[in-house]
């Protein structure tokens, strides 16, 4: 007899066997219906498995789509100061005289961002007379008017943009504080 024979097998715990009076005491059930069961709780959890990937396919989809229409965003925001300088030079050429050739072509190099811009999807965020959007606009003072209702802009003092649908730059405005208040 070899050691293998004489010692006794470790048994799989997960392997039990049930004596004929165990079974007897156990109801009945119906191996049809519980196949039944069996294939239906993994019918549902195909389903569910299905709806997930699909979910995803479209959430990657989503994503890819949002990644490819927003990828210029950090370009197009650095490009916005230096648009803001060139408008404060147009201005002072603009101040000397309108019919000069620095202005002119100052004038012809601006309508070329704004074009650009425009072909990118980025828009200027309207603010003069418009009411106040902490979503859109950035308050930097108030002041008091008689002839502008409170909380709405009296001037923008920089030019806010948005990509699409998304904020590239709040305006920075100053908002009505409303009619000033007799000391």
């Amino acid at each position: 007899m070899t050691e293998s024979e004489s010692s006794p097998q470790p048994t799989d715990p997960t392997l039990e066997v049930l004596s004929p009076e165990e079974t007897a005491n156990e109801p009945e059930t119906d191996p049809v219906a519980s196949l039944q069961a069996e294939a239906d709780k993994w019918k549902d959890l195909a389903y569910r498995s299905q709806a997930e990937l699909d979910n995803f396919r479209k959430r990657s989809i989503r994503e890819a789509q949002d990644a490819r229409a927003y990828a210029n965003a950090d370009l197009l925001r650095s490009i916005l100061p230096i648009m803001d300088n060139f408008e404060m030079g147009l201005e002072a050429a603009r101040a000397e005289s309108e019919k000069s050739m620095i202005f002119m072509g100052m004038s012809m190099v601006q309508r070329q961002i704004q074009d650009f811009l425009r072909e990118q999807g980025v828009q200027e965020i309207e603010a003069l007379g418009k009411e106040f959007d902490v979503h859109s606009h950035e308050a930097v003072a108030q002041e008091a008017s008689d002839t502008v209702p409170e909380g709405t802009i009296i001037r923008a003092t920089r030019k806010g943009f948005r990509l699409k649908e998304r904020l590239l730059r709040p305006a920075s405005v100053i908002v009505s504080s409303g009619t000033a208040k007799p000391e």
